[in-house]
């Protein structure tokens, strides 16, 4: 199966503690502190491998943890720090917070590894603090906490050429033709169920990598069917080829079908609509006489106006395959040379920093109104969506796991008072 899609959760070690010792040699009965310093912790790491096209690892191993840092020791021993956890990915991956559905990471045009969780500082060993008026310190600085999260990886392929259409209209007919690609076909709906990728070999270094999208229906764009997981494999195409059924030989209108596709593109991402794209008519050995001028011509009259050449074609025979692959070859060149790359929605450098501060207070111009501010705070409500269910749960696990919750206890907040974080006000209830 093509495994596009994983959840994992993602932990950085921990920084070893630092170390709280006193040399102990012969003959020098009060030896000052020799504590060590911990180990840092592991780091997360991705990187892209080019020779996996799926996420099928990800879907039997969910947990990945870095090493954590250790603890320091005696004699000025430094704690080894802990190893780093390498996560390959396929070319293409996008990694997005589980909790919001914001990207936080596009492998797509990363050609190093790159660092999503670094791994905690380690503690200090008690020799760090000694003083004029402490020579013996007792203590030492414990090593930073880890960092985790839950991430969905979603694998955006990277194709130049979509091939969309209406389900049963000879796509996959179509790529086992004219790349190296063996999908499946039958006379069914969605025989296709995941994307297949092939490469158009035109010769003289002359060709492209090609996407069989599977079919597509009315109501993808809102996520019915499997809409949203076929749609997304668009995004990165940089030409689209429409296939459509001019034999109709399951009795829809080619037109009606390219308009309905059409609007499920733009209602998905408005930019898909501006994408070059032509029209595949295929199963044109299916018309004969006048019915094959007619929609032919039909199709012509409409599109061609608007830029969008029109190629009837056998995906069975091969008729007319040639004509339309060198188009489309030529589009393909014409278009911009970088993958298009997502940009972060969410910002989690403040996962390097959890010092942040923050403060709450009770106000003494208001009854009953409690505030909480402070740099972390502001970065939190950032990158939180609060209007839906997962970005709602992590701003109240947010509040229970910072102690904000038991400090509004301490300045005796009752049921009923309100609470405000910068803009945003609730009503405190337990």
């Amino acid at each position: 199966m093509f495994a596009d899609r994983a959840k994992i959760f993602i932990r950085s070690g921990k920084g070893g503690d630092g170390h709280v010792s006193f040399r102990r040699e012969l003959y020098v009965p009060n030896g000052g502190p020799d504590g060590g310093d911990g180990g840092k912790g592991g780091d997360v790491i991705f990187v892209v491998d080019q020779g996996l096209n799926t996420l099928t690892d990800f879907r039997h191993v969910r947990k990945y943890k870095a090493e954590d840092g250790e603890e320091g020791g005696k004699k000025n021993c430094h704690g080894a720090d802990g190893k780093d956890v390498i996560l390959k990915v396929p070319a293409g991956t996008v990694v997005k917070d589980f909790e919001t559905g914001k990207v936080i990471l596009d492998m797509s045009n990363k050609t190093e590894p790159v660092t999503l969780l670094k791994g905690g500082r380690g503690g200090k060993g008690n020799r760090h603090y000694v003083t004029s008026v402490m020579q013996a310190p007792k203590y030492a600085q414990p090593g930073q906490a880890a960092k985790e999260m839950w991430v969905t990886l979603e694998l955006k392929m990277i194709a130049d050429v979509g091939l969309v259409g209406f389900p049963n209209v000879g796509k996959s007919t179509f790529l086992s033709r004219v790349t190296n690609a063996k999908p499946k076909i039958a006379n069914y709906h969605f025989t296709t169920l995941n994307p297949n990728l092939g490469v158009v070999d035109l010769g003289d270094k002359e060709g492209f990598v090609i996407a069989d999208i599977p079919g597509i229906i009315e109501g993808a764009s809102e996520g019915v069917g499997l809409g949203f997981d076929f749609l997304r494999h668009i995004e990165r195409t940089k030409v689209l080829i429409h296939m459509v059924d001019a034999a109709s030989t399951e009795g829809r209108d080619p037109i009606c079908d390219i308009e309905a596709i059409n609007k499920e593109l733009l209602s998905y991402n408005a930019e898909l609509a501006n994408r070059p794209q032509v029209i595949a008519a295929n199963k044109c050995d299916a018309l004969y006489g006048d019915d094959y001028e007619t929609v032919i011509e039909m199709l012509k009259d409409e599109y061609e106006p608007k830029g969008i050449k029109v190629f009837p074609i056998s995906a069975v025979s091969g008729k007319g395959l040639d004509e339309l692959l060198w188009h489309v070859n030529k589009l393909v060149k014409e278009a911009p040379d970088e993958v298009i790359e997502f940009e972060p929605e969410m910002d989690i450098s403040y996962m390097d920093d959890p010092e942040l501060p923050f403060e709450v207070t009770k106000s003494d111009k208001q009854e009953g109104l409690f505030i909480v501010e402070g740099p972390r705070i502001e970065r939190m409500l950032g990158y939180t969506n609060l209007e839906s269910e997962k970005g709602f749960a992590f701003f109240q696990r947010f509040l229970k796991e910072n102690g904000i919750l038991d400090m509004l206890e301490e300045l005796g907040i009752q049921e009923g008072d309100t609470v405000k974080l910068y803009g945003l006000e609730f009503d405190y209830y337990k």
